[in-house]
């Protein structure tokens, strides 16, 4: 099973790519914050960076929503590309 749920914050506004086949792809970066204690005990944070592409119903919406800035709750898969 390929099911990821990351909650965080828009960095980015959506940028729309157009393609081959004339269907539009959004993609923006979102960013979550993880909580930790460290081996001293002291309380740390750390900011990770995800691409995220949006496709079908969710590119309309995001055409019609400036995000940046906004928190959000995305749930989709992970693809790796290299």
């Amino acid at each position: 099973m390929n099911y990821v749920n990351l909650i965080g914050k828009a960095r980015t506004e959506a940028q729309f790519i157009e393609m081959n086949d004339g269907k539009k792809v959004a993609k923006f970066s979102l960013s979550t914050k993880e909580t930790y204690l460290d081996e001293t005990g002291k309380l740390k944070s750390r900011d990770t960076w995800h691409t995220l592409t949006a496709w079908g119903r969710w590119v309309k919406i995001l055409e019609q929503t400036e995000i940046k800035g906004t928190n959000l709750a995305i749930e989709g898969k992970i693809v790796s590309r290299f």
